[in-house]
């Protein structure tokens, strides 16, 4: 089962990403124990100006940013679905891939790098992981590391 589906708006379709963020997904849900749930993510990838409009429509927030991430379940939920018997979304991740061009070249690392970065922070937040205390912020970079470490994608 494919663990995304992937849409793109006001963007060309693009393979190579597309392969990109799939890998990261399975590592993602592998590392999670999750590879068996009947679920996949949906990812959107996009524009600064249309991004922007999400973050003012749902979060108040009238500026561009580089990832959104729409969660679907409560994190005390998502483990009971494992039984699930149809395929259903965990929730959705919207990119902005501009800001990941100029945030690889901030960082001084690549685009890949910084995509699947993107992906991994976009799911931790479906799982319901954040980072606004700072022991929770450790603990979310910690899985985050640990999935681009296994895929060997490094800064």
């Amino acid at each position: 089962m494919n663990k995304s589906e992937i849409e793109y708006v006001d963007l060309d379709k693009n393979s190579k990403w597309e392969k990109e963020i799939n890998m990261v997904l399975e590592e993602c849900f592998k590392a999670e124990e999750m590879e068996d749930f009947k679920l996949y993510v949906s990812v959107t990838l996009t524009t600064p100006e249309n991004i922007r409009k999400l973050n003012a429509e749902y979060r108040q927030i009238d500026k561009e940013t580089d990832v959104l991430s729409f969660p679907m379940y409560e994190k005390d939920e998502i483990k009971g679905l494992k039984d699930l018997d149809h395929e259903e979304v965990l929730g959705d991740i919207v990119v902005s891939i501009e800001r990941v061009e100029e945030q690889a070249k901030e960082y001084g690392h690549s685009f890949e790098r910084e995509l699947a970065y993107m992906i991994v922070h976009g799911f931790y937040h479906l799982m319901g992981e954040d980072h606004i205390k700072e022991e929770d912020k450790k603990q979310m970079r910690e899985k985050e590391e640990k999935v681009l470490t296994k895929l060997n994608i490094i800064r």
